[in-house]
């Protein structure tokens, strides 16, 4: 296991909760490997919002499962608060993800048979905590539903499902909360209720949020917008240019020879 410092020039600083260094991920052997990732080095700052788009086939999902720890990759190195995920083992990386990485996934994953509370509090519980009732209602207070805490995910709307998924993902306060196209089942209007709520966490608790989309108006709530195409760094820009020109720019990367 490695552990990294970064460094400021006032002297040592917290580590970075993500840092991608040379990223490479293939898929197949000989005349029909792909590459998926190309050399990528990234860091993702504490309290920001980081929005990952790019053409089908550019490789941000690939990106966001071998920075959680879901995927590994072929080459390169993932750090996660310091912690290079290459040296762990799978029991090892399995707790890491449990303890320092939260994930939201666009179909919810939420477990039909639980209850909102049930399924908030249930990594806790897979991980043999017992959280208090205080702390679940907490949790599903500070995604608007705690008068939802009894429902069953059938009795809530898509984005009631996915306003608790980020509940589940944040009771362990995770060092990153990483988001595969969290709006994409929803309509407009709770697209907008999903996305406040994750622009909330970075501002008002300094949570680090890593999201890939394909909605340009998404990618404008963030700080910053990755463009991959081709398993590399294409572009990067600004979420505050607007959802106009984030469209343009990933228009731009679709079109090239």
């Amino acid at each position: 296991m490695t552990t990294t410092n970064t460094t400021t020039g006032q002297g040592a600083s917290a580590p970075l909760p993500v840092q991608l260094r040379s990223l490479t991920k293939y898929y197949g052997t000989g005349d029909r490997a792909v590459t998926a990732l190309d050399d990528v080095t990234l860091d993702f700052a504490a309290g920001t919002m980081t929005a990952v788009m790019g053409p089908s086939g550019s490789g941000k999902s690939t990106l966001l499962h071998c920075a959680a720890g879901i995927d590994r990759p072929s080459a390169g190195e993932v750090l996660i608060g310091g912690t290079e995920l290459g040296g762990l083992d799978e029991n090892a990386l399995t707790v890491l993800r449990r303890e320092r990485i939260g994930f939201v996934f666009q179909a919810f994953n939420l477990v039909s048979a639980l209850t909102a509370a049930q399924n908030v509090e249930l990594p806790l519980r897979l991980a043999g905590s017992r959280p208090s009732p205080d702390e679940v209602h907490a949790a599903l207070a500070a995604v608007g539903l705690a008068d939802r805490h009894g429902h069953r995910p059938s009795e809530l709307s898509g984005g009631q499902q996915q306003r608790v998924a980020i509940a589940r993902a944040m009771i362990a306060r995770p060092a990153v909360l990483f988001a595969d196209e969290p709006t994409g089942a929803l309509d407009s209007t709770a697209s907008r209720v999903v996305l406040r709520l994750l622009r909330d966490l970075v501002d008002s608790r300094g949570q680090t949020v890593v999201m890939v989309t394909h909605d340009p108006a998404a990618a404008a709530y963030a700080d910053r917008v990755l463009l991959l195409a081709d398993g590399r760094l294409a572009d990067e820009l600004p979420g505050a240019e607007g959802a106009e020109a984030i469209a343009a720019r990933t228009a731009a990367l679709e079109v090239r020879p």
